[in-house]
């Protein structure tokens, strides 16, 4: 207790006299000892935290419903930090010289990521693995190495071996990886969830190796894995009968493919996306096989038609999910006729394909469970066609309408009306859609989390007002809305307090005043796309540098931001992530110079056609540690020695670059196969 504070006293003779007075001042008395109670246990607040009374158990329990951010919620005192540090399970490493402190503090961490660590290579995981204690790979069970593009296959066969638990590793993206990877890979004979997305070396070779040693496998994913074949995955489907889920999109497999996956007794998901050698045939083997498959993805298979997708249909009656996007030119009645007998089919995605008012009313009819319904781009939909189809399923959650461009108010009246429990519209391009259906959309739909309304000029200021409605709203799409301004933006910002994503590109009418009532109200926004915004000013992003949430900002071709407001920025939104300022022409190096200093989260950054100097792109790219993706064309004041130079302050981590077509022959050879040697693409522009 701080000792400068008057104490009450309670032998004090007052105090006691004023207890025997008569009856009638009791109950005042009463009121004085309650105040005296709430005086005493503030001051037991303010000198000792109360959550020492509680038991581990409690205070576990307490993290464990608290939805708030646990890096937040562990500062409130030493007990929550002590229960946090000991119960948290995953981790994210940001800079690969905190991984050995940080997993000493949190000695039971199970899920590791280093995506997004990117300076991880052989070399790091050697010292991790040989300094002191590696008793924490003990308990590892997944590993997330997406796009860790310097990690080879001598590191990660190191990792693997060191971690005996391990369960799940992703190494999507890591265009390099090839045979010896998936060797490596193979040493994780407990794995039982792989996604290997994009490996674009891995051939049938590493794929038998991985099915031989991880015969426990459940999920795979080989997206982009474009050297495998019908005799890599015939292996994998007789090795591993585990499989719940796998997706071979765009593979250069065929119908052979199927015949082997059809004998996959426990597959439930099945993906083959982009697989344009799969026919009806393949389709047709599927028929009989599979038995417990409940979502099939046959998107972009050009060669497939109602006819094939229709004998999925017949031999899996517990299907839940159909995706059909771009691959059927029209639906045929006895496919749509045969989903009445799918009794749990919850999403359809049928995006580009023409359709009927009489095709969406049996849809209506016979697939009432459904929760989900994509026709973005379909031809043939119509107010009437939307408004049967949506009185038949009003548990709808998901309606992808996008460039649906006959829909007017009156199917959206009729959706918000029957679709009270909608969570996300999507009206991109639907231009006919005013503030007359929004309202109904803003009175009916209080669950709605989602809403993109891109190019729909029938939106003005009053539309927002309606919209501002759902106050559940966490992303709103409004880019090339042109005839929104700062007053239909300050409604947003009064009653959309959840918003985490808002898109204003183009929205030329958005000024600084509506961005200081965005920044007030809108406290919680990660990503903000304000490109071409050309009324904004330094006043307006002073004011959105008061997001301290904001990861992902977009600034593109704003001619009065300069660096005044950049600096801003830096300094104050700790969490960006992405930035985007091609064509800012005003913002010169002291704008860069704050960059290079305070936002040392940068992943991505963008400064095409920007006034930067040698000196200070070499600053910048240098001091920004994790950055992994650059732009960098046509900087006019940038010379090739400077641009070399500042290339390789950064070489070895960077693993995106786009530079400026005419120095594709200027720039050292020396530094290009540096780069591409060490995983880094350079794009040209």
């Amino acid at each position: 207790m701080n000792p400068t504070k008057p104490r009450c006293n309670f032998n004090s003779p007052s105090l006691f006299r004023s207890l025997t007075k008569p009856k009638s001042t009791q109950i005042q008395n009463i009121n004085i000892l309650f105040f005296i109670f709430i005086y005493l246990f503030i001051e037991l607040m303010l000198s000792e935290s109360v959550f020492c009374l509680l038991t581990e158990d409690l205070l576990i329990r307490i993290l464990d419903r608290v939805n708030s951010d646990r890096k937040s919620l562990r500062l409130v005192c030493k007990e929550f930090h002590r229960v946090e540090s000991t119960t948290r399970k995953t981790i994210r490493i940001l800079r690969i010289e905190f991984l050995l402190g940080l997993l000493q503090k949190y000695c039971n961490i199970e899920s590791l990521d280093l995506s997004v660590c990117p300076r991880i290579d052989d070399g790091a995981v050697s010292v991790l693995l040989s300094h002191g204690s590696v008793n924490w790979t003990r308990r590892i069970k997944r590993l997330v190495l997406s796009r860790a593009t310097g990690l080879g296959y001598v590191g990660l066969e190191m990792l693997i071996r060191a971690c005996p638990l391990l369960e799940a590793v992703d190494v999507s993206h890591c265009c390099g990886y090839g045979d010896r990877e998936a060797s490596a890979l193979s040493c994780a004979v407990r794995l039982r969830e792989l996604n290997m997305d994009k490996c674009l070396g891995v051939t049938d070779i590493g794929l038998a190796k991985i099915a031989v040693g991880c015969s426990k496998l459940e999920s795979l994913s080989l997206k982009w894995c474009l050297e495998i074949s019908d005799l890599g995955i015939d292996l994998l489907s007789k090795k591993c009968l585990e499989l719940k889920f796998l997706d071979v999109s765009y593979l250069k497999v065929t119908s052979e493919s199927l015949r082997s996956i059809a004998s996959l007794l426990k597959l439930e998901v099945f993906i083959m996306v982009g697989c344009y050698l799969v026919d009806d045939v393949g389709l047709r083997f599927l028929e009989k096989g599979c038995p417990l498959l409940k979502a099939i993805d046959v998107s972009r298979c050009n060669c497939v038609s109602p006819s094939g997708l229709l004998s999925v249909i017949s031999g899996h009656e517990g299907l839940e999910q159909m995706d059909a996007r771009y691959c059927l030119s029209e639906l045929s009645a006895p496919l749509i006729n045969g989903l009445k007998n799918l009794n749990h089919l919850n999403i359809i995605r049928i995006n580009g394909v023409r359709v009927s008012d009489f095709i969406l009313q049996i849809i209506g009819t016979n697939c009432k469970s459904l929760v989900e319904l994509g026709l973005s781009k379909c031809i043939g939909v119509t107010n009437m066609g939307i408004m049967q189809v949506v009185s038949g399923c009003g548990n709808l959650k998901t309606l992808d309408l996008t460039c649906c461009r006959s829909i007017t108010d009156v199917a959206i009246s009729t959706i918000a009306n029957s679709c009270p429990n909608l969570a996300c519209l999507k009206l991109e391009s639907c231009d006919m859609v005013t503030e007359v259906g929004l309202y109904q959309l803003g009175l009916s739909c209080l669950m709605l989390e989602e809403l993109d309304l891109t190019d729909c000029s029938g939106v003005n200021d009053i539309a927002l007002k309606y919209i501002s409605r759902c106050s559940e709203l966490v992303r709103l799409k409004l880019g090339l809305c042109t005839n929104i301004s700062d007053i239909g933006l300050a409604h947003i910002a009064c009653n959309c307090t959840k918003l985490t994503e808002l898109d204003l590109y183009r929205c030329v009418r958005i000024g600084d005043d509506g961005l200081a009532a965005l920044a007030t109200g809108c406290n919680k926004l990660t990503m903000l796309n304000l490109s071409y915004c050309n009324r904004m000013t330094d006043t307006g992003l002073k004011c959105i540098s008061n997001l301290g949430e904001l990861s992902d900002l977009e600034l593109r071709a704003i001619p009065n931001i300069t660096s005044i407001g950049i600096k801003a920025v830096a300094i104050n939104c700790k969490r960006l992530a992405n930035l985007d300022l091609k064509h800012c022409e005003k913002i010169n190096d002291s704008g860069f110079w704050a960059l290079a200093f305070y936002a040392q989260n940068l992943l991505q950054i963008n400064m095409s056609y920007c006034n930067v100097s040698d000196h200070v792109l070499c600053l910048l790219m240098s001091n920004l540690k994790r950055l992994q993706d650059a732009k960098l064309v046509h900087l006019t004041n940038v010379t090739v020695q400077g641009l070399e130079l500042a290339l390789r302050s950064c070489c070895g981590r960077i693993k995106k670059v786009k530079l400026q077509s005419s120095l594709r022959f200027s720039i050292s050879s020396e530094i290009l196969e540096t780069f591409n040697a060490r995983g880094c693409k350079i794009r040209w522009d």
